[in-house]
């Protein structure tokens, strides 16, 4: 605090960008008589006490609910909070479906395989305008459909976070933590 104290017009965000800075530059890297050690140097030798993030997909159908369902078998359908959605092909033998859906988005439902909890697949609302033409596919044996695989998440960085991370890059500061290498043992 006392080198701010000839600041004017100390605001929050001026302040939090001090703080910041002398942390990082000067209290992390100098010796401390207590811990024998500097902070940044006693946080890289300790265990690790970190975890691996959940990827979105994962979060995603973390915070939905599970429903049972009917599934109306004279047009393929089941519904879901006051609207249909189409059951694929494959699952028409099933007379009880299990869901997972959010009531706020309605966009990400699933249907899942009740003993597991495994997603099987995707569910989208019924398309009423393809419907009302009354062309209809015809349907295959139930041995002939293979259930295929959910498609793969999208990869990539998003543009937001890579104009951050080149923002970052830009600056030329280090980075507020260093990751500890597996195979380094000092």
């Amino acid at each position: 605090m006392a080198m701010l104290e000839g600041v004017d017009d100390l605001t929050l965000a001026r302040l939090n960008e001090a703080t910041q800075a002398w942390v990082e530059q000067d209290y992390n890297r100098k010796h401390h008589s207590e811990i024998d050690d500097t902070p940044l140097a006693r946080f890289l030798a300790g265990p690790a006490v970190t975890r691996p993030c959940p990827d979105a997909a994962a979060l995603r159908l973390a915070f939905t609910r599970t429903e049972r369902r009917s599934l109306r078998k004279s047009d393929g359908t089941a519904v879901i909070e006051a609207r249909r959605f189409e059951i694929p092909n494959r699952y028409r033998h099933l007379a009880v479906l299990e869901v997972r859906f959010a009531a706020w988005d309605l966009t990400q439902v699933h249907l899942v395989d009740p003993h597991t909890g495994t997603v099987l697949c995707r569910l989208f609302p019924q398309d009423k305008a393809a419907n009302a033409s009354g062309q209809r596919r015809s349907l295959q044996p139930l041995t002939a459909d293979p259930v295929a695989p959910l498609p793969p998440p999208a990869r990539g960085v998003g543009p937001l976070l890579a104009r951050m991370i080149d923002r970052q890059a830009a600056s030329g500061l280090p980075p507020a933590y260093l990751p500890k290498d597996e195979g380094d043992e000092t």
